[in-house]
């Protein structure tokens, strides 16, 4: 019996050997000697529930830090919110009333508007997912036929309190309109599968921050364990999988700056937000820019903590250190003892459960009077220069000093720690005005000019609508010779149509010569589509149907599933009697977006103008109004189906509605006038 068992055990690791040998051959690449294979492309993620079945432990822990509770069902167990209060969310711009609420053990946002004590208006929208993890907010999205947005409502649980998510502030409310693109899920979550040829359309959405995004794909190190390889991981790299502490500072860094320095990514050509792997260097997928402004030091935003830190005396002079001892005794964490992200931050461990000793102690570790900062260096690190009371006042806690919390700029109601590490600011010094100098990319020294156009470009049309940053990035998009405007196309037809200048953008697409036939290509980040798009609506602003046909067609061939892109090409099909088309992409939209107000409104006059069916038509737009009931042209188009009918009082009706809403709409006006 015992030899039977011996020859199944051997057979065993002899047919576990063999298939990590055959996948290794399978591979389309070969994982190098001191390589790390999360690098190899053929190794992919499994997911963190096959990490815990080695680790435990760590996973037991890891699920209750920030990152495992980053994302996950709209559950009453994940919210850290409170109802029993049935506070109101009231935007005062747009006239809306949020209330936010579970029935059944699902959660519900009803939008609605009073008049005096009567509702003149309610919807109730189901929530099926809740974004972060309750230590400062949870922000809450929908799932529209796998189409995700944000819903208009965050609880802000540092103040206990519930108010319009940040950017949806001072008119800017997108109801349920804010798509959920890759950047933000991929940094809020693991990584989700994304429909190529859309924004926000998902196949599947993962429920939290895994273990792969900061140790990299996991199925080569599960394949080798299993075949019995094992590493002494404290005397050797295990290059299997990647242990961010065994890095060389960027790498390590650029772990934590994926996601935890928030600034204006731009993704460098051919990549998308996938394409980062714990081991590489940030700057080979992506370059991130932050603006940089005189005063006001203390200001910074909600995910600027690696950003911050790297500002700190502490984290430059140890990091010199490190460098300094490795290179005369090289070891395999070669920045064990200096100030990093990880010396204060366990990331399998929350920050509720640390000890706010673990902190004192990193700053104790040098700041004594016996230890100097680095080996060449003449000065010693001196003690706290504040009296015992003062810093018994501050409970001899060094953080509330130096890392002080302060509000961010960018999310109301939330403070969170300053990671920049310096000599207490005074008031004087923080209050200073804040004048902008220049945007700068802190991933990446050695920044090619297209990438700083395109850092400008996005800067206005995501943050400050000033044409000065457009201004800013066309100094650095080459348009001088016929190369240049090939290699920096898309660039210059971005530059040029926010602009609103669409001669210069047709002016480049005829000095590119063959500018449809080179977008062709399908990418997360629909670069080309949007290419085609501007080129096809600045020919159509220039009266050119033709052309503009010909590009917004290519749009939809690239990116089927963006319906802004599909919507104007159905206006355009109906303006030239192609009715069939039009329809076709219409119900497409409606169909594979059923909260696309638009496509309603469109596919309503279509039904009237073609088809004189009044009923469907004004069916349609009405289902507009119960999503969007301040739409003028539903409104507009309701008035016209009714006098259709000879109904003129309901034409008044609809018409006065629309008035109320835009008192100067010409259009209105002169309709009410010939009525």
């Amino acid at each position: 019996m015992r030899s039977r068992i011996l020859v199944y055990a051997l057979v065993s690791f002899i047919f576990g050997f063999f298939v990590f040998i055959s996948c290794k051959r399978k591979s389309g690449s070969v994982q190098e000697e001191n390589t790390f294979a999360s690098l190899v492309d053929t190794n992919h993620y499994i997911g963190k529930e096959e990490c815990r079945k080695c680790h435990s432990d760590k996973f037991e822990t890891f699920i209750h830090t920030g990152m495992g509770m980053s994302f996950d069902l709209a559950t009453l167990r994940k919210s850290a919110a409170h109802f029993s209060s049935h506070e109101l969310i009231y935007d005062k711009f747009l006239n809306f009333y949020y209330y936010p609420h579970f029935k059944d053990s699902i959660l519900y946002l009803t939008e609605f508007r009073l008049k005096g004590k009567d509702t003149t208006y309610s919807r109730d929208v189901k929530i099926d997912y809740i974004v972060g993890s309750g230590q400062h907010t949870n922000s809450h999205l929908i799932d529209v036929n796998n189409y995700i947005y944000q819903a208009p409502f965050t609880f802000y649980t540092q103040s206990q309190k519930w108010d319009l998510p940040p950017g949806f502030e001072n008119g800017f409310n997108n109801r349920f309109n804010r798509m959920i693109e890759l950047e933000c899920m991929s940094c809020h979550n693991a990584f989700p599968k994304i429909v190529l040829g859309s924004a926000n359309k998902y196949e599947q959405v993962p429920t939290g921050i895994d273990c792969e995004r900061c140790h990299g794909p996991g199925s080569i190190h599960q394949q080798q364990k299993m075949a019995g390889i094992i590493v002494d991981v404290k005397s050797k790299i295990d290059y299997s999988i990647v242990n961010p502490a065994k890095l060389e500072i960027n790498k390590q860094m650029d772990v934590c700056q994926r996601c935890h320095v928030q600034g204006n990514a731009i993704v460098k050509e051919g990549k998308s937000f996938f394409d980062f792997k714990p081991g590489m260097n940030l700057s080979d997928v992506m370059n991130v820019f932050m603006p940089m402004y005189k005063g006001d030091e203390s200001s910074h935003i909600m995910a600027s903590h690696a950003e911050r830190l790297k500002l700190s005396k502490c984290f430059v002079e140890t990091i010199k250190s490190a460098q300094i001892k490795n290179a005369l005794q090289p070891t395999i964490e070669p920045y064990k003892n200096a100030l990093t992200c990880i010396t204060c931050h366990n990331p399998h461990v929350s920050v509720k459960s640390t000890n706010k000793e673990v902190y004192n102690t990193a700053c104790k570790s040098c700041h004594n009077n016996s230890k100097e900062i680095n080996s060449s260096a003449s000065a010693k690190v001196v003690e706290c220069s504040a009296s015992a009371k003062d810093r018994m006042a501050m409970g001899n806690n060094c953080v509330n000093c130096h890392m002080p919390k302060n509000g961010t700029i960018d999310i109301p109601h939330v403070t969170t720690t300053d990671h920049w590490i310096r000599k207490v600011v005074t008031k004087e010094k923080s209050s200073a005005i804040r004048e902008f100098v220049r945007l700068t990319c802190i991933n990446n020294p050695s920044i090619d000019n297209r990438s700083l156009g395109d850092a400008y470009l996005s800067y206005y049309e995501k943050f400050v609508s000033k044409v000065q940053f457009l201004d800013s990035a066309k100094k650095y998009l080459d348009d001088s010779n016929q190369k240049a405007v090939r290699s920096n196309l898309s660039s210059l037809i971005r530059y040029a149509f926010l602009k609103d200048d669409f001669k210069m953008v047709i002016h480049y697409v005829d000095f590119h010569g063959e500018a449809l036939d080179s977008l062709t290509h399908q990418s997360y980040s629909n670069s080309d589509a949007w290419t085609a798009y501007r080129i096809g609506q600045s020919y159509l602003n220039e009266s050119d149907n033709l052309n503009g046909l010909k590009y917004l067609t290519r749009a939809v061939e690239l990116a089927p599933f963006l319906p802004d892109f599909r919507i104007k090409l159905a206006d355009l099909q109906l303006d030239h009697d192609d009715a069939s088309s039009a329809e076709k992409n219409y119900l497409f939209i409606i169909k594979e977006n059923p909260n696309y107000t638009k496509a309603y409104v469109n596919y309503g006059y279509l039904l009237l103008s073609k088809k004189k069916d009044v009923r469907r038509a004004e069916d349609f737009y009405k289902k507009a109004l119960a999503l969007e009931p301040d739409n003028i042209q539903a409104l507009i188009n309701l008035g016209g189906s009714s006098l259709f009918r000879g109904d003129v009082s309901a034409a008044k009706a609809y018409l006065k509605k629309a008035l109320q809403i835009d008192p100067k709409n010409q259009e209105v006006i002169k309709l009410l006038r010939v009525i």
